[in-house]
């Protein structure tokens, strides 16, 4: 049995906050986790087929997403098999219980397995899992369930609940329907070429893959206890525990939210509970605020900011780092948190410039990586790959020029470092300081660089949170997986946040 309180105490003391060590620096022992990965060609976003089979993203930005229409197909038939027409989820835990929340973690590569060893050790005595966002990369298949879910978390003895990030939309959510509601598809419906945007779309949209059932079947062996048995009622759901209410929400694709979705987030949200929202797309991220639209107006973060509604905390996957964000609405705080760290590359947080967002003091805002070891990291990686040498940061050279561009106090001691004008260049050819002339590089490296900046060695900077509930609390606890053994035995804890829950 795991003491989480005793395992938080000793992972403070070893964070990347303390240290160069704790954040994986000059790992000499590969962590276990290498064990547990099957023999397989890594996940590489290089490919381009990869990056062919995610086009539904661009098309929907462009034609329009039609998530909304095939979600609505979803929900009518789950209502006609019967199902709790609105959506939620009773939970026998108690007035104490806790859980884990994971984001954006199916690329089944060494990233996504780096997790486990920690996420196991310190979700032993955990009620359940809420995986939110893009449980399966690229396309979310059904037919990749099995090394990309099944197979990773085959060890983890509680349910696993899930929302879907916009890759599990670009199979028409399928695979996740199939696995996670156990659905059979929807009838195909054939339209004729249009001459407009949704037509076109219609035309080049990837279409979803016929589900090998027999291959499911037997993945699904892995995860077979009745202890690890989850069936939720449909993409979206509330989870009822005695104290507090988990609403979960689709974002689909783009990030909006269709009609029926909106009016049902509504009367859940009209539970006197305190509650706690899951989402696909983060509300605050990298200084931007993007509440997510409904259908019929207003925004997801309209009912979340609502004091009726008593959210506590919103936790969003989609951005592939963790980020906490204690915003003041009105004469309480509201705790937004980014929790996509779990597998996937690991989106930069050296391109996050001073936190202003919300009115965020930046000594508030936590991220993680450390925006030092995210620019260390990368300049690393590219002057590899370019074979450029001077373009290479130490993490005290990319600590302390962060915090003197950022304005912070450094989140670790340095020693002596003098900033020196090769410093400056290569921090600029990385996207963290600014150019003599403006041009948004750090959005680039954002978008683009990060997702083609994926690697299979230590560290990975991946992440994983710890919920516990008590009648009075509700303690967020953000871990961290380095890929290293030390860090797999003493997983570092990088941020926690105590919210009054009365």
């Amino acid at each position: 049995m795991v003491d989480v309180e005793q395992a938080a105490e000793r992972g403070r003391e070893v964070s990347s906050r303390i240290s160069e060590e704790g954040a994986g620096w000059d790992c000499v022992e590969m962590g276990a986790f290498k064990d547990l990965r099957p023999n397989q060609e890594s996940f590489s976003w290089f490919n381009p087929l990869t990056l062919w089979r995610s086009r539904n993203e661009i098309l929907a930005a462009l034609f329009g997403d039609p998530s909304g229409q095939v979600r609505a197909r979803w929900v009518g038939s789950q209502r006609d098999r019967g199902v709790d027409p609105s959506f939620r989820i009773p939970m026998d835990v108690g007035e104490e219980f806790s859980f884990l929340v994971m984001g954006d973690t199916g690329e089944g590569d060494a990233s996504q397995y780096a997790v486990i060893p920690g996420m196991l050790k310190i979700g032993e005595d955990t009620d359940f899992t809420i995986i939110a966002s893009d449980v399966i990369y690229p396309t979310g298949s059904g037919n990749e369930y099995d090394d990309k879910f099944f197979r990773p978390y085959q060890d983890y003895r509680a349910p696993i609940y899930a929302i879907p990030g916009n890759h599990d939309w670009y199979d028409g959510l399928g695979g996740f329907m199939r696995v996670f509601c156990d659905a059979p598809a929807l009838k195909a419906r054939r339209e004729g070429f249009r001459l407009s945007p949704s037509g076109l779309r219609g035309l080049l949209w990837r279409k979803p893959e016929k589900i090998d059932e027999e291959r499911l079947a037997r993945a699904r062996e892995r995860r077979s206890l009745p202890g690890q048995q989850a069936v939720q009622p449909g993409p979206y759901w509330a989870m009822e525990t005695p104290g507090l209410v988990i609403v979960g929400v689709d974002t689909g694709i783009v990030g909006d939210i269709d009609r029926e979705q909106a009016n049902w987030l509504r009367e859940v949200s009209l539970d006197p509970r305190p509650k706690v929202l899951v989402t696909g797309k983060p509300i605050y991220t990298r200084n931007e605020y993007k509440p997510s639209k409904l259908e019929g107006g207003g925004t997801v973060d309209d009912i979340v900011r609502d004091p009726r509604h008593n959210y506590v905390a919103a936790i969003g996957g989609d951005v592939h780092n963790y980020q906490r964000f204690p915003v003041k609405v009105g004469d309480r705080t509201i705790q937004y948190i980014v929790a996509g760290g779990s597998g996937a590359f690991t989106h930069a947080t050296h391109t996050t410039p001073r936190v202003t967002v919300g009115d965020v003091h930046e000594d508030d805002y936590k991220c993680y990586p450390l925006r030092g070891d995210s620019l260390s990291f990368y300049s690393k990686l590219y002057s590899d790959r370019l074979r450029m040498r001077w373009l290479y940061l130490t993490p005290d050279e990319a600590l302390c020029l962060m915090s003197k561009h950022i304005g912070n106090t450094p989140p670790r001691p340095i020693d002596g470092v003098k900033i020196t004008r090769r410093m400056r260049w290569a921090a600029r050819v990385l996207g963290a300081w600014p150019l003599p002339i403006r041009l948004p590089v750090d959005k680039v490296f954002h978008r683009y660089l990060s997702e083609l900046s994926d690697w299979d060695n230590p560290p990975f900077f991946k992440s994983f949170l710890h919920l516990a509930v008590t009648p009075e609390t509700l303690r967020i606890r953000c871990f961290a997986a380095t890929g290293c053994r030390p860090q797999e035995i003493e997983p570092p804890l990088e941020d926690e946040v105590c919210i009054p829950l009365t």
